[in-house]
């Protein structure tokens, strides 16, 4: 003999059901199937997220990002001087305290996009000023 509760949540579950279906929606008996999917759902890795940043940028831009980068820190992510800071010596104020790698690159992109319109027009006044 069911209970009381047995037989509410029985209903409340027949409901969800006629719910899901009319709504499109599916009904998951349990959750197996949810964390099923959780685990096959990745995370981007570092280097997937950095080339994601940098994928709007044309060989030649991205060629004279790195040579900015390598001029401006050997390409290494952690150099500090000063009050500048990582692989493109930007400003740590520009970084807001977020000195990752995929933080440094989209920093780098905005401020040479705003600044000089290019990665090949920084280039072109690092060469002239030796800063950018």
């Amino acid at each position: 003999m069911l209970t009381f509760k047995s037989r509410i949540a029985t209903g409340l579950m027949f409901l969800g059901v006629l719910f899901g279906l009319s709504s499109g929606l599916t009904f998951t008996p349990n959750d197996q199937t949810v964390v099923a999917q959780a685990a096959t759902t990745k995370k981007l890795s570092i280097n997937q997220q950095i080339a994601q940043v940098n994928a709007g940028l044309s060989k030649k831009e991205q060629a004279a990002k790195n040579w900015i980068a390598y001029r401006e820190s050997r390409g290494y992510y952690f150099v500090s001087n000063g009050q500048c800071y990582g692989r493109y010596q930007l400003l740590r104020a520009y970084l807001h305290g977020d000195y990752s790698r995929v933080n440094q690159e989209r920093t780098a992109n905005k401020y040479v996009n705003g600044r000089y319109g290019s990665w090949t027009n920084a280039k072109r006044f690092w060469q002239a000023h030796h800063w950018y």
